[in-house]
């Protein structure tokens, strides 16, 4: 098993029971996990805490998860995974569109829980670290925003300004959901001009110059109503196993 070190999780649950057992599980493996019971403690903990993720279900009385989201992404862009009822398919997007990492339901398996939560914490660490900052890569997909160049393998890509812009959003964010509406506004705030065409035609441009297919993709998966995310292409084989 691949040395995790001592990372700082957040619960933010008022079911007691499963916050406690989310404990335990983590606690062996390199986790230093506090617990918080109501929306509003959770909240105030999250900002002043220093965690490197936060764990956080959409249900609860008082302050509810989708609220305590809401105000957290005013203030950090800590990773956070939502908690979510089965079937709560509305609330997933919700979370989703104002900030959330990702979701898990609250049927999920223990390996399940790890596995995010690594994904979250290693981006977490690489971003912070002090190797290559602006280097972002996939398999054999390179981006370097401090020379604005993509590589795929030894081969430069022709890309236009936004299709570069999309891309480094979709690398940065790797793993996570993207929404269309998260892109647009990401890019728009570099002062390109993304209203004259959809935001599906320039990634579908981009699909092409990565030499992926919609309906099989290596790299750019198609989240049907909300938007895009970026996949290692091993991740999407493991996924699919």
């Amino acid at each position: 098993m691949e040395d995790l070190g001592r990372h700082r999780i957040l619960v933010v649950d008022d079911d007691r029971k499963l916050a406690g057992l989310i404990r335990d599980y983590l606690t062996p493996l390199g986790y230093d996990v506090a617990l918080r019971h109501t929306g509003t403690e959770g909240l105030a903990e999250a900002v002043g805490g220093g965690y490197e993720a936060v764990i956080l279900d959409v249900m609860m009385p008082g302050m509810d998860g989708i609220s305590v989201l809401r105000e957290l992404r005013k203030k950090s862009d800590v990773p956070v995974l939502m908690l979510t009822a089965l079937g709560e398919e509305a609330d997933r997007i919700v979370g989703l569109e104002i900030g959330a990492d990702d979701y898990l339901p609250k049927t999920f398996s223990s390996r399940e829980l790890l596995a995010r939560l690594r994904a979250v914490t290693r981006r977490t660490r690489v971003q912070a670290g002090s190797e290559a900052p602006h280097e972002f890569h996939a398999g054999s997909l390179r981006l370097c925003e401090e020379t604005h160049r993509a590589v795929m393998g030894d081969e430069a890509l022709d890309l236009t300004t936004l299709e570069f812009a999309i891309l480094a959003s979709l690398l940065k964010a790797k793993g996570r959901v993207k929404t269309r509406e998260r892109l647009i506004e990401e890019v728009s705030e570099r002062r390109f001009d993304v209203f004259d065409r959809s935001i599906d035609v320039h990634v579908s441009s981009l699909r092409k110059k990565l030499g992926d297919d919609a309906k099989n993709p290596r790299f750019i998966r198609t989240i049907r109503g909300i938007g895009y995310s970026l996949h290692e292409p091993e991740s999407l084989l493991e996924d699919r196993s």
